[in-house]
């Protein structure tokens, strides 16, 4: 996966988030289903997030951005900001 086609990604989830969100405030989608697909979409985005940090990061130090491993979501939601 290339930067490119991480960055298309990261739209998507964006606006899949905001989809949910209007969903539920006008009503056509529930509390409990918003939560978990909110939280399955924000998880996945932390993982491209991460992605594309690390490929940058390899890419500013001379090394090949291909190397960049997607990592779990568990993982890259107990980061510290």
């Amino acid at each position: 996966m290339n930067d490119d086609n991480i960055l298309d990604r990261i739209t998507a989830l964006v606006d899949r988030e905001h989809e949910l969100r209007g969903r539920r405030a006008d009503g056509s989608l529930d509390e409990r289903t918003e939560h978990h697909e909110l939280r399955a979409a924000e998880g996945e985005l932390d993982q491209c997030w991460d992605l594309l940090r690390q490929r940058r990061a390899k890419r500013d130090y001379g090394k090949d951005p291909d190397e960049g491993v997607s990592r779990s979501v568990k993982a890259v939601e107990s980061y510290l900001q």
